[in-house]
């Protein structure tokens, strides 16, 4: 018995280091290639930037600077695509004519054909390249600085702040989170505004009195419903340019 339970401990203990490997990997950086040679020819509004992040190779950031700049946001798009991409690509410039300096990230990706569920093998590099557009807006000397991401950019970042509550951000506004959930936070001192759709995904819309029982009890944090479209605010930019605008004005109270 005891030689079996030995041998019991001995395999989790050399399995362990595999395991912890099994759970990171990096981006598909040859996808992100093809992306940005597509992205940065046909840019009209904004530069592209490349930043750095430890354990990372560099990645395409959109730089759009705002004259007089209230502050400065920080976009993390969906799954699989890049930083000009649907709504965050709408975002970009629309909340950079309303006084925003914006940088777009171009979040880790894996293969097209991956699962959501993989994703989470690149929250280590999401971490990472968040910290890189921290240090990048910093040395811009941007002191109020918000995130704003949609879908599995809202789990990447929910899991930057979950992971390092002592950032120094104004506040994060997440559109659609795609698996529905929010948290865990400890001692994060910034207001948290959730955002979702009408006819949002399952989870998203299933998730939302959780997601509002958590906002509940931190400071200045709110849900809002945008009526009348989808995951992807379609047709409703507009609208959600407002109302993020009423959020950032709330949040620098």
């Amino acid at each position: 018995m005891r030689s079996i339970r030995w041998k019991t401990i001995c395999a989790a203990v050399l399995c362990a280091p595999l395991l912890a490997f099994a759970q990171q990997q990096p981006s598909d950086y040859a996808r992100e290639k093809r992306w940005a040679d597509q992205v940065v020819p046909t840019l009209v509004s904004g530069e592209a930037v490349w930043l750095e992040a430890p354990r990372t190779e560099k990645f395409l950031g959109i730089y759009t600077e705002a004259p007089s700049a209230k502050g400065a946001i920080i976009l993390a798009h969906g799954l699989g695509v890049h930083p000009d991409y649907g709504v965050i690509g709408e975002l970009r410039t629309r909340l950079a004519d309303i006084g925003y300096t914006t940088l777009s990230v171009q979040m880790p990706v894996l293969a097209a054909e991956a699962p959501p569920a993989r994703y989470p093998v690149l929250f280590w590099e999401a971490d990472a390249r968040f910290a890189g557009a921290m240090t990048y807006l910093r040395r811009k000397h941007y002191d109020k600085i918000w995130v704003l991401s949609h879908s599995m950019g809202s789990r990447m970042a929910n899991h930057y702040i979950s992971a390092h509550p002592q950032v120094p951000l104004a506040g994060w506004i997440s559109l659609s989170i795609s698996s529905g959930d929010i948290g865990p936070f400890k001692r994060i001192k910034f207001p948290v505004s959730d955002v979702y759709a009408e006819n949002d995904l399952d989870a998203v819309i299933k998730g939302a009195p959780k997601r509002a029982a958590t906002l509940k009890n931190l400071k200045g944090s709110s849900q809002t419903m945008v009526f009348g479209t989808d995951h992807y605010f379609a047709r409703r930019e507009k609208e959600l340019v407002s109302l993020v605008r009423l959020l950032l004005e709330g949040e620098k109270k």
